[in-house]
Formats: C-alpha cells, structure tokens, sequence
C-alpha cells in the first residue's frame, strides 16, 4: 500500500507563524482527494489543506496548537481503493488515535447529513455551528470546493430559516444580561495585537485630515455601475479610492515606501492593502497588487475578488503579503474620523476613509458664496513622522482629494 505526504504550504518565504489549528478527519478516517484534512492558521490567513488523492488518513505528524514550518510533513494519506459500504453497520471496533485498527473499507464515512442520496460533508466547525443555531442544511449547495457548505454558506442560511424545521425558542430580549466571562485569544488577535503595539512603539504617528466631497465620483459610479453589474463587477467607491491613490502617489512617491535605518526604499509598484472586517474574528488586509497598471473596471474586479476571498476565509498567504500602502475604510461602521489609523507596519503610511453623510457646505459659485448640501467625508493620511514631513502629507492628500473631485468619464 503506497503512502502520500501531507504537507505544509512551502510559499511562506517572510518568516510568518503557520500552527495546526485542528484536524478535520481522524486516524482511519475514509477521505476523497480534495476534501479538506487539516486547517493551518498563520497570523493573517486560516488554510484549509486539503487530501492529495484517494484513501484514508494513517499518521498524523503534527498535533494541534503546534508550530510548523513551510513544507513541513503533516501526517500520511494511505492510498487505498476505497468500498462503499455505507449500507453494512458501523464497525464496533474503536479506532485508535495512534493508528487504524479496522480496514478502511468498512469505515463508513464521517460527518455525513441527510440521506445517502443527499450526503453532505461537513467540517467540524460547520457542524458546530449548524446544530448550535437549528440550520436546515439538507440539499443546500455551498461556495467550497465541490459544493461543499463552509462556515460563511451557513451563517447566511441561518437568516433564511427552513420552515419545515422549527426554531429553538428564543428568550425575550429583556431577559438576556450579560455576565462575566472570559474569551480565549485566537491567533489572529494575538498577532494584530502585536503588529500594532509594534508599529506605534516603531513609528512617530501623525494624521492629516481633509474633506471629500463625492458629488463627481458618485454621479460617474450612477452612470457607470449598471455597466459594470452586467459584466459580473461591482462597482465600489474603493475602487475610485484606489485609483487616488495611484494619482497621488505620482505626486509624493514617498508615501509608498518602506523605512531603514540606512535608506528609504520607495517602490514602483503600488501594492494596496484594504482592510476587510471579519466581524468579531478580527481583521484581515488582502492586497490588490500592481494597482498603478489597472483602470477603473480592472480595479474594480481585482477588489471584488480579493474581498470576496477574505469573506468566504479563502485567502491565500500571497494574497496578504506585499503590500506597500493600507486603505482603511472605517466609515462603513458609522465613524467620522479615526486617528491615528495605525499605520501597517513596514508601510510607512495609511489612508482612512470616514462615513459618507450629506452636509451643508459653502461653495463659492460666480463670486458668490452659496450654501448647497453636497455628499462628504473626512479622509485621513496617517503617516510615520521619519518618512514623511507635514508638506509632503498634505501635499498627497491634496492630490488624492482633487482627482476625486474633478473625476469625469477620462479619468476612468
């Protein structure tokens, strides 16, 4: 019987922590090429690593909690024509968690829902979830390989309940307090914690805050989104912000730059990171690269991809890694002004964009000062105080702030 190696990602080349976070099958467990086995967690991504053939899972090198590095063997895969016996009774025997005690074949196969004819494989963090909140998930198709459900499929079917299922009873608001509790770290806020009490002890933090008057760029995005739309793109006010930044950029190419104690290393590619919430499990920055060589629809789509990546936790380590400038969208939560943003270390700048709200302003039309309601928001260029002086922020966000306002059909 021929064995496979179940291996670590081997393209960490920047020294980021990858650890087991849990195995998804045990030893002996009956698994199908590319159904997930094992699920590594580094301090930005979650990867699922998934079974290189047919078999069933015999060693297991690495145990959860562990460190690994790139390329590391995780455990065997014994490739094995695998039986379906699924309509012969479960094997008694216990299996071991050292080694497998029964043949593989007879193991029916685990986390299985529904009828044979409707099986659906699910993880255990799914299946966690999918019994805590009463989810109906009986012929429902998810976004994971194979059409397999993933934790972000059954959060969504959890606001869409099935009425042949009755819900749990839920209490009364009134009758719900909060007591004292303790909530254990994960990874991911362990090393956002770190990465930020890093980069304020590193860099001296200074903001400078401009208003931004939408009125241009939300009348091009009305004209323009249906377009879009009808080539499967969402057109977003982030994209406009990238393509500013690029302008910008031209104007101080500082502020895309990396600090050393001997040099300042300013770079020609313009690799944007845009921070994407996860809700309570933290916040992630995938990076759209080589944002200087896009239009505004390449722009656009090469967003909705990497975000829509982040939210379904299908990010690659490359896809976070590389970025040379941060947008922090922080007014989609309800907030004006952050400051400072702290800046994403090495970078030696970040731009934050607050909430969009209609405000009455003066504009100076024929001479004459008018009061008019425009679209607004403040926008803010935090920037490490070594790298950069306060001419050369303001002179960026002036920058950013005008191809903004002046944007018209050739500037897409």
């Amino acid at each position: 019987m021929s064995s496979i190696e179940i291996k670590a990602p081997d393209d960490n080349q920047d020294g980021t922590t990858m650890k087991i976070q849990k195995w998804l099958k045990r030893i002996g467990d009956v698994v199908k090429k590319d159904e997930p086995l094992v699920e590594i967690e580094t301090d930005k991504v979650t990867i699922e690593i998934e079974a290189p053939g047919d078999g069933f899972l015999s060693e297991i090198h690495a145990q959860p909690n562990k460190d690994v590095s790139p390329g590391a063997v995780l455990g065997l895969l014994s490739l094995k024509a695998v039986k379906d016996t699924r309509t012969k009774p479960e094997s008694k025997t216990p299996i071991s968690p050292l080694k497998p005690q029964v043949d593989a074949s007879s193991i029916i196969e685990p986390h299985a829902i529904g009828s044979a004819k409707q099986e659906q494989r699910l993880s255990p963090s799914v299946r966690r979830y999918v019994t805590e909140h009463n989810i109906a998930v009986k012929n429902k198709s998810g976004t994971g390989k194979g059409g397999r459900l993933t934790l972000n499929d059954v959060k969504e079917l959890r606001d869409i309940p099935d009425k042949k299922m009755p819900l749990k009873e839920k209490k009364p608001a009134a009758s719900i307090s909060i007591t004292d509790h303790i909530i254990p770290h994960s990874n991911m806020r362990l090393a956002i914690a770190k990465h930020m009490s890093h980069s304020v002890a590193t860099a001296p933090h200074v903001t400078a805050v401009f208003e931004l008057d939408f009125t241009a760029i939300a009348a091009h995005r009305d004209e323009n989104k249906r377009a879009f739309a009808d080539k499967g793109v969402k057109l977003s006010y982030m994209a406009y912000f990238i393509m500013a930044c690029v302008e910008a950029m031209k104007a101080v190419p500082e502020v895309n730059s990396q600090w050393h104690d001997d040099k300042l290393q300013v770079f020609g590619d313009v690799n944007i990171g845009v921070g994407t919430s996860l809700g309570d499990e933290g916040l992630i920055v995938p990076v759209l690269k080589q944002a200087q060589t896009k239009n505004l629809f390449g722009t656009a789509q090469g967003l909705q991809d990497i975000i829509e990546l982040a939210r379904k936790n299908k990010l690659k380590p490359a896809d976070v890694k590389g970025g040379t400038f941060t947008i922090s969208n922080h007014g989609v939560s309800g907030s004006l002004v952050a400051s400072p943003i702290i800046i994403n270390q090495p970078q030696s700048a970040i731009l934050g964009i607050g909430k969009l709200e209609k405000r009455v302003v003066v504009r100076t039309i024929d001479g004459q000062d008018v009061i008019t309601i425009k679209p607004m928001a403040f926008v803010s260029l935090t920037i490490d105080h070594r790298v950069l002086d306060g001419h050369q922020t303001n002179q960026w966000l002036s920058r950013f702030v005008e191809t903004l306002q002046t944007w018209d059909q050739s500037s897409a």
